[in-house]
């Protein structure tokens, strides 16, 4: 995920964020008024954003004050200027109790808001951090405008407030919320990392004007959901600014890929690793001593293997003890130059690419924007995502996000990088849970009933072998003289060098594959059924290039010379794999354009109406339903 979730809480917490978060991490010096110290920190003043602010009379914009922070979340949820309204309650001859309350929010509470840490894909901040200030300007305002874009569905779609006995009551805060932004530019390691810390307030009003807190669960339910809308919206944002493209990049063998900026060459992700190769190797150790650790009686403590839940809790603690201290403040101008200096070290290539960079990543993305269209078909996305979150939860059990998470994705795959139709994702998911979920909830609170937690299973079961688990390796005495385990029958999955030293789960990512046959069984029937086969065939392209491939030899589409114009070399969706020079993808753009030309030309030679009997004729020119073809080409910017 490229979006945290941690709670802020009156007290410690809070002093702690107010000492380093507000400042960029770095350490604020005691006594030292807030906008110094960001200003000798090298970070801009926070702001205020958010539909509530109206409510305690602030603008969007406004600068954060220490005072505004500490009595709305320092103070267990009082109002920004709590302190000049209880002045002018005190003067007007009111008590010091009727003082208070008028400054108060509601009830008062532990929990004051959180922490929602906003950053960019890595191909992103390192176009941010290497390219020229316009560059710079372009996707710093993308960024802001995905935050504003993920808080207003936070508001209309997620946030809630409960009231009377146990909270059986909900409503959407009608105001709206109330959030401050923080803006840093550098991890702890000193290499580029923009990113935003946005503290939402957990205050909002009913809709009779009382104020009530929001239910932090819900919030941190929907984080995944959140995180997904943030990379969909940031990266469009920037492609469709800059000319940009994006690609699938597979970071992890087994694991689902992530959205890169096309043509933005993987080496650079690897010089801003250090942080990241730092808490791999403390992980290695850590996993070492799980899946030895025994007790008095010479028993393994914790289980043999290391699961995906253990080894997300063994690399958060990871990450805390190899924790550095911040670097010492640099101005972003600074900055800039120091990482420039440090990439062109770095790299082969050094100036030449850097220089370059925007280029390459523009050429690349000609090369994607004419072999890959943007089609979406509701149904079949439906089909897929369905299959997705069926396989990767534990007992096929799932909620409604889990489904607005995963069609959030399988978008941002499909549409490299363009802008969709607003609400396309929420009628994805409502076509996957009419055709093919089943509603398996056994309320027995209100709070059950509710729609969000709703709970789901498929309608069906994935055809396919069951899951082959790895073997857990032989006694742990001698680990270092241990051996790769067996494979006579080839049911285990390629190791790489050491890695069989930590037994492991197979990734539930892995096991995720199998959705592929039920789709390619989905794509026949639509054909079968008069849906447009070429839309298929371009949805399919767009999403899931080896399985086209393969479904593709099975049956040819409908359209003459459909199949023959697709180049096989093409289907490859991970450009920096292929080490393309930007002569080369340029050259590869004009190879596109004449394959453009070459499928215009096909569906002119598609059979006439004399040629297709009526029925045919009469499915063919049907409107496009939720099954076929709904959200083609690139919709309004969101």
């Amino acid at each position: 995920m490229t979006m945290d979730i941690a709670l802020i809480t009156a007290g410690q917490m809070y002093r702690y964020h107010l000492r380093q978060t507000v400042v960029g991490d770095a350490r604020r010096p005691a006594r030292t008024p807030l906008i110094k110290a960001q200003e000798e920190a090298g970070v801009p003043v926070g702001r205020w954003m958010g539909r509530g602010l109206a409510a305690l009379g602030l603008a969007a914009g406004d600068v954060v004050t220490e005072g505004q922070l500490r009595n709305l979340f320092g103070e267990k949820g009082r109002h920004p200027h709590a302190d000049l309204i209880e002045a002018d309650q005190l003067a007007a001859g009111k008590s010091p109790k009727a003082a208070w309350k008028a400054g108060a929010l509601g009830r008062r509470v532990k929990v004051t808001g959180v922490d929602l840490v906003f950053r960019p894909q890595p191909t992103i901040y390192l176009l941010w951090a290497l390219g020229d200030d316009e560059t710079r300007r372009v996707i710093e305002a993308a960024h802001e405008r995905a935050i504003a874009r993920v808080l207003e569905w936070i508001e209309d779609q997620v946030a809630v407030i409960r009231f009377g006995k146990d909270g059986v009551y909900q409503v959407r805060p009608p105001g709206g919320l109330v959030a401050a932004r923080f803006r840093h530019y550098e991890a702890r390691s000193g290499m580029p990392l923009l990113h935003d810390h946005l503290w939402l307030s957990v205050k909002g009003q009913r809709l009779n004007g009382k104020w009530g807190s929001v239910h932090s669960e819900v919030l941190f339910e929907n984080t995944v959901a959140a995180s997904a809308l943030y990379n969909e919206i940031v990266m469009a944002e920037v492609c469709e600014a800059l000319e940009l493209a994006s690609e699938p990049r597979t970071v992890t063998a087994g694991r689902r890929p992530v959205m890169e900026i096309a043509g933005v060459p993987h080496e650079l992700i690897r010089w801003t690793s250090q942080r990241s190769d730092q808490i791999a190797a403390c992980r290695a150790e850590l996993e070492h001593e799980y899946v030895t650790a025994v007790d008095e009686n010479g028993n393994l403590k914790f289980a043999s293997v290391v699961s995906e839940r253990a080894r997300a809790k063994l690399n958060r603690i990871a990450a805390r003890k190899t924790r550095p201290a911040k670097p010492r403040p640099r101005s972003l101008v600074q900055l800039r130059e120091d990482w420039r200096d440090s990439a062109r070290v770095f790299l082969a290539a050094g100036a030449s690419l850097i220089d370059a960079l925007l280029e390459r990543a523009r050429a690349a993305a000609r090369a994607v924007r004419v072999r890959v269209a943007a089609v979406v078909d509701v149904g079949l996305a439906a089909v897929a995502i369905t299959a997705t979150v069926f396989v990767m939860h534990k007992d096929g059990y799932f909620h409604r996000r889990h489904l607005l998470a995963e069609a959030r994705r399988h978008l941002a795959l499909v549409q490299r990088g363009r802008f969709r139709e607003p609400g396309l994702d929420a009628a994805i998911v409502d076509a996957a849970l009419a055709a093919h979920c089943v509603d398996i909830t056994e309320a027995r609170t209100e709070r059950g009933r509710s729609p969000q937690y709703r709970l789901y299973t498929a309608r069906w079961a994935p055809p396919g072998p069951p899951p082959v688990r790895r073997r857990p390796t032989a006694a742990s005495d001698h680990v270092a003289d241990r051996e790769p385990p067996a494979d006579p029958a080839g049911l285990l999955l390629p190791l790489e060098p050491g890695e069989w030293d930590i037994p492991r789960v197979l990734l539930r990512h892995d096991r995720a594959v199998i959705a592929s046959t039920v789709l390619s069984a989905r794509l026949r029937t639509a054909r079968r059924t008069g849906g447009d086969p070429y839309d298929v065939f371009a949805h399919q392209q767009a999403a899931m290039p080896e399985q086209l491939l393969l479904f593709g030899q099975e049956e040819k589409p409908v359209r003459k010379k459909a199949s023959s114009v697709v180049d096989v070399a093409a289907l490859r969706t991970d450009l920096e794999a292929l080490e393309l020079t930007a002569d080369q993808l340029s050259r590869l753009g004009r190879a596109g354009q004449r394959l453009t030309a070459l499928r215009k030309d096909a569906v002119g030679n598609a059979p006439s109406a004399q040629d297709v009997p009526a029925a045919a004729r009469g499915q063919q020119h049907q409107q496009p339903g939720p099954e076929h073809g709904q959200g083609r080409g690139q919709g309004p910017r969101p």
